[in-house]
């Protein structure tokens, strides 16, 4: 069956394109006009994907981003026109694992949309045949609560209890546990993770790197396992 992608968007031209562009890439494509609409399909029958506006009225983008993360880790891109950098921090913060500015082309969509499906059908983020990893790493040796990752099988668990992390926060936590202590650039996680540094921003990273520490780190303000290097990037650090 063709991936089934939700396309929310208010504006009826920009919809309507969009549409004809994402059936002919061969999407299965669902359409919901407001936020409320929108939840409300995503609770009737969840899609594989979603492309979000931001400014929908009475329930906007951000709040149907934060609605369907709580259950759901399913790729989401944003488009919109606000550009300003909290709008952007802002919607990746939501759950949002791309951010697309207005006016676009569509061909870009679609190019980001390819990228997230590879992301999720593939073992690795890197270019090429992936390198052999073990398929479970302890990063976290805590007495009471180890903190495994299980890359095969798509899973971290702290202690018995399983992480929730979107598609977006694992990939970026496998590559970091890839090569322990070293430093990998922006630059080098948006093109292992996202799949298309020349569209990348780099703030992109940034806002998943925090919403990764919030959930695997013991103090998220004072981060041991993914460590800041100033000037050159992150790297994991092994408990």
């Amino acid at each position: 069956m063709p991936p089934r992608l939700l396309l929310v968007e208010d504006d009826d031209p920009i919809r309507t394109a969009l549409r004809w562009a994402l059936e002919d890439e061969g999407y299965e494509v669902a359409e919901a006009v407001s936020g409320e609409d929108a939840i409300a399909q995503v609770a009737l029958h969840t899609p594989d994907l979603m492309v979000v506006d931001l400014m929908l009225g009475p329930t906007d983008g951000f709040a149907v981003i934060r609605e369907v993360r709580r259950d759901h880790d399913l790729p989401i891109i944003v488009v919109s026109a606000r550009a300003d950098t909290h709008d952007v921090v802002a919607a990746l913060e939501a759950g949002a694992d791309d951010y697309v500015t207005k006016p676009f082309q569509v061909k870009e969509i679609t190019a980001r949309l390819r990228a997230l499906r590879r992301r999720a059908g593939s073992g690795s983020g890197a270019t090429g045949a992936p390198e052999p990893r073990p398929d479970e790493v302890v990063l976290d040796r805590h007495p009471e609560a180890p903190l495994v990752l299980r890359e095969m099988a798509g899973t971290v668990h702290r202690g018995a209890d399983q992480v929730p992390l979107t598609l977006t926060e694992f990939r970026l936590l496998c590559e970091l546990a890839a090569a322990p202590g070293r430093v990998f650039s922006r630059q080098a996680l948006l093109e292992r993770v996202w799949e298309h540094g020349f569209f990348g921003d780099e703030r992109i990273v940034d806002v998943h790197i925090r919403r990764l520490r919030t959930k695997i780190e013991h103090d998220p303000g004072a981060p041991r396992l993914v460590v800041t290097v100033r000037g050159l990037g992150y790297r994991l650090d092994p408990q």
